[in-house]
């Protein structure tokens, strides 16, 4: 048994379009984002492109930057179903950094779904307390590694796993297209900016809080190259910029009788090992 195959067939969904930010836009070549020219004619508060790389930048440099954090996501996930309907998922997230190695993300989907994932700068943690299971993997390197060891060899999937990265201002600018500023609008009363990026394979929209703390407080997602072209979204609330912690918010132990399995990822790998040992020694046969 694979912790992969215990988070049901709504996760496996949801892994589907809960992809991680801006993931699988083509590259393009770090500081380069391709900008529409503003008119020369245009007053200067309305040349939007610069406006919102600008903004972008801003906000992606202030959460590259902060220290620590705990925010909540509330996410929406478009699944296409074989009738052709497009149904709504959701979960809830909560998100608690403290760099430069430590995490962690508390996932709640449906009434009683619930996993853990834990980083203590040593080992990944996924934990499932339903069904008292953990899977673990060591990891050094601090956030960054920690993420990038998560979602590609491991294979699991985090939403928004960039916005925990020390490294997200170059990610985004390498990984947009074009970028424009849409409007000024309010959520829950603040003010906020709106800004709309593409890139070949993703259209992406931000909402940024004006003024001294430029938190994202509203995404979407569109997966242009998907069949259906679904969609993800996400408010984030609560913020926290000085949560106070301790070294047990991301330690684990396990609880008695948790059971420790495999990353489907790892199993994986050791059947393909398997097999091509097996070939060889058949071949000199």
């Amino acid at each position: 048994m694979t912790f992969a195959k215990l988070r049901g067939q709504r996760a496996v969904l949801s892994a589907c379009c809960a992809m991680l930010l801006v993931a699988g836009c083509a590259k393009r070549e770090p500081g380069k984002i391709a900008l529409t020219p503003p008119t020369p004619t245009l007053p200067a508060d309305q040349i939007r492109p610069a406006t919102a790389k600008s903004i972008l930048d801003g906000m992606a440099r202030y959460l590259a930057n902060t220290p620590r954090f705990s925010v909540v996501v509330t996410g929406q996930f478009d699944v296409l179903q074989d009738t052709g309907q497009m149904i709504e998922f959701g979960d809830t997230r909560r998100l608690t950094v403290q760099r430069p190695d430590r995490f962690r993300q508390i996932v709640e989907q449906g009434l009683d779904e619930r996993h853990i994932v834990l980083y203590d700068g040593k080992d990944i943690t996924v934990f499932d307390p339903n069904h008292k299971v953990y899977a673990q993997a060591s990891k050094t390197g601090g956030i960054d590694a920690a993420v990038r060891y998560f979602l590609r060899d491991l294979r699991m999937r985090m939403p928004l796993a960039l916005l925990l990265t020390s490294d997200l201002p170059s990610q985004l600018d390498a990984r947009t297209g074009t970028l424009e500023y849409v409007e000024k609008t309010k959520i829950d009363g603040q003010n906020v900016h709106h800004l709309a990026g593409r890139s070949d394979t993703v259209d992406y929209q931000f909402w940024i809080a004006e003024g001294k703390q430029p938190l994202p407080l509203r995404l979407v997602l569109t997966y242009k190259t998907a069949e259906g072209n679904p969609q993800f979204r996400a408010q984030l609330a609560h913020w926290n910029l000085s949560p106070n912690l301790s070294a047990n918010e991301f330690s684990f132990k396990a609880p008695e009788g948790a059971r420790k399995i495999a990353f489907l990822a790892e199993l994986a790998d050791l059947q393909i090992q398997d097999g091509v040992s097996t070939n060889t020694v058949g071949g000199k046969q």
